[in-house]
């Protein structure tokens, strides 16, 4: 007849392949175990690239709040150079006054 043969894949976490195959009307088992370990990293490899992640986090984070304020006194200084000329504002100001806050921005 027929043979009968029942086969089982199974994956872990770390990516090994295990197949077993039974044949049901002869009673034979048997198993194998593939596993790949080419171009996969070491634990040691791992924890010194989450390492170099938190380190550049924290410099990234830095480095975020010096651009932030940057931006924030241009957007000052934009508004500053604005408001003296604004002929509401700046006619309130003496000559002096607006040199000086010219100056400064």
């Amino acid at each position: 007849g027929v043979p009968q043969i029942n086969v089982c894949f199974d994956i872990d976490a770390n990516g090994i392949l295990n197949v077993s195959a039974e044949d049901k009307t002869a009673g034979v088992k048997n198993k194998i175990t593939i596993t790949n370990d080419k171009g996969r990293l070491s634990k040691e490899e791992i924890e010194k690239m989450v390492k170099d992640a938190e380190k550049y986090k924290a410099e990234d984070e830095e480095v975020k709040k010096k651009v932030e304020a940057k931006n924030t006194l241009e957007n000052y200084a934009y508004n500053m150079r604005n408001t003296i000329k604004d002929d509401k504002i700046g006619a309130n100001l003496s000559a002096a006054d607006k040199q000086k806050i010219e100056k400064a921005v």
